[in-house]
């Protein structure tokens, strides 16, 4: 299943580069939006994470950790078979954080973006966005250490 996932991804990215080119142009100007995070803005944001996500190949869980060290906001995400990827790349966007990482597959570089978004009742909604695009996931973060 974790297979297909990556597999489906890498297929599409291959198949749709120009797409991919032309969402990741329209991306760049949304990243020009986005303002590097501060300790104070990634507070809400700090701790550990469990997502509960959907996509096109079905429900996945994921871990994400979010943490501050030395004034920088950084972090790591653990889950789809690909063991634990660092995450450097912190903004924030309006109300959510935005947190970018690649990792390897098959010697090709997959970007991906992870955006958590405050929601009524004290809910947190959650994406993952694959390849620019090509496969996204969508669905729920909860807070592992109940703050």
């Amino acid at each position: 299943m974790i297979r297909n996932v990556v597999a489906g991804i890498v297929l599409v990215a291959g198949l749709l580069t120009s797409s991919v080119v032309a969402v990741a142009a329209r991306a760049a100007g949304v990243t020009q939006a986005a303002t590097q995070v501060t300790a104070a803005d990634a507070a809400p944001f700090l701790g550990d994470w469990s997502l509960a996500l959907d996509g096109p190949n079905g429900a996945q869980s994921l871990d994400l950790s979010i943490s501050v060290d030395k004034d920088a906001v950084g972090g790591s995400i653990t889950g789809l078979g690909m063991g634990t990827q660092s995450i450097t790349d912190v903004t924030k966007a309006d109300k959510s954080l935005v947190l970018r990482y690649s990792f390897d597959y098959q010697g090709n570089p997959i970007p991906a973006m992870v955006t958590l978004t405050p929601a009524p009742e004290g809910r947190t909604n959650a994406q993952i966005d694959f390849a620019g695009g090509a496969y996204v996931m969508s669905g729920t973060a909860t807070r592992k250490d109940k703050k």
